[in-house]
């Protein structure tokens, strides 16, 4: 079964890139323009915050022993843990997101491969299920970050508490647009405050952190074995980056600001890279130095990460509420809350006790990767060749960007 799987990423993964490519040729100065066009600022606050979870911010000091262990994973010598750190969540797999966002920005108003009735119900089960998963990643870290309650290790029912109320938080404010965009721009600047606050706690001098930076340099000089699995775990994250890429695409697509094909993919590569590095150089520190992170620290990193959580949540409640038409307004914004909370709470407990795992959902989006490309090629080949620009009714109102900073 795990070699099926690392058969199965690997395929996606050489697919994935290969369409980039191809796009990136094909459509190489093409304005992209989504339904409700936004800033740079506010577009890249959306996708970062939406396109990133809670592990960002619990899993490094955890992992970078792990990778620095080379005795016991022998498969991670080839570079410095910073870099495989950085590998692992950084640069080249944002790739995936830019392919999904060109996809639904030009491709899919013209092909609606999405609408077909049984893609539309995987596509939205597999939104559902990552927003279970994101959820259960959340209660099963909780305890080593609030070690005050319970015994550090074990789920407790105060965690169980607080993961629900997160899910509400998230639900609710799925209700309204404005309040996904606003949470997205707050939690670009709590993440931001959160850099500040550890560089100055560890102490990091500018030289440290210059040579910390540098190390990512190992990254980048081994690009090549970052493509497809290292390891089983890195085989883990691959899949979940998969999971995340069509439906964190066919939500931010909307708002797509009118940057040309190249200009898109270079922003999605490198800026949202530059605040990933900074981060994670400044933990490195703190791990290499063994600096303590208990107290004020531990509390500002489970703030910024609640507020990861409910922001990844809330764009993936809106996404499939849209999708599946369960919007407010045909159900009142009560049961629309209740049935929410009640599905993903549930399921959350589901990935918890291992039943469901994220690998399974990313090897199904895999295959509606696959299908799509076939589908395409076999029913809409001639009208997606002949694309030269988003649709004409996003041109037409590119005017009205949206000015939330």
């Amino acid at each position: 079964m795990e070699s099926l799987l690392t058969l199965v990423i690997s395929f996606g993964i050489l697919m994935a890139f290969a369409l980039v490519v191809f796009c990136v040729i094909k459509w190489w100065n093409m304005p992209v323009i989504g339904v409700t066009p936004v800033s740079l600022f506010t577009f890249i606050a959306i996708l970062f915050t939406s396109g990133l979870d809670v592990g960002l911010i619990m899993f490094p000091l955890g992992e970078f022993p792990v990778y620095a262990d080379t005795a016991s994973a022998p498969e991670y010598g080839f570079t410095n843990p910073l870099a495989i750190e950085f590998g692992f969540w950084g640069f080249l797999i944002w790739a995936f997101y830019f392919l999904t966002s060109f996809y639904f920005c030009v491709i899919e108003p013209k092909v609606r491969f999405f609408e077909i009735p049984l893609v539309k119900l995987l596509n939205n089960l597999v939104i559902i299920g990552t927003c279970a998963f994101t959820a259960s990643l959340f209660l099963v870290y909780l305890p080593s970050y609030i070690p005050e309650i319970g015994d550090g290790e074990s789920v407790v029912t105060t965690f169980y508490v607080i993961v629900f109320c997160v899910i509400l938080a998230a639900a609710y404010s799925s209700t309204d647009i404005k309040f996904v965009k606003i949470l997205s721009v707050g939690s670009t600047f709590l993440f931001g405050a959160l850099i500040i606050l550890m560089w100055a706690s560890g102490s990091i001098g500018l030289g440290e952190m210059g040579a910390n930076i540098s190390m990512l340099g190992g990254y980048f000089t081994n690009l090549h074995k970052f493509v497809i699995p290292i390891n089983a775990y890195h085989e883990f994250y691959l899949f979940w980056w998969f999971a995340w890429s069509i439906m964190i695409g066919q939500f931010t697509s909307r708002f797509v600001g009118g940057m040309r094909t190249q200009y898109l993919l270079l922003a999605l590569l490198v800026i949202p890279s530059i605040p990933l590095g900074i981060w994670f150089s400044i933990l490195y520190h703190f791990s290499a130095n063994e600096i303590s992170t208990t107290g004020l620290l531990n509390a500002a990193m489970i703030v910024v990460g609640v507020t990861f959580v409910i922001n990844s949540l809330d764009s993936l409640i809106r996404l499939y509420s849209d999708n599946l038409s369960i919007t407010t307004e045909r159900f009142g914004k009560l049961p629309y809350i209740a049935g929410n909370v009640a599905v993903l709470f549930s399921l959350t407990l589901l990935f918890q006790s291992q039943w469901l795992q994220i690998q399974w959902i990313g090897a199904v989006v895999v295959g509606i990767y696959l299908a799509c490309v076939i589908f395409i090629f076999a029913t809409k080949r001639r009208e997606v060749m002949s694309l030269t620009s988003s649709p004409t009714e996003n041109t037409l109102d590119f005017s009205r960007i949206d000015s939330v900073h």
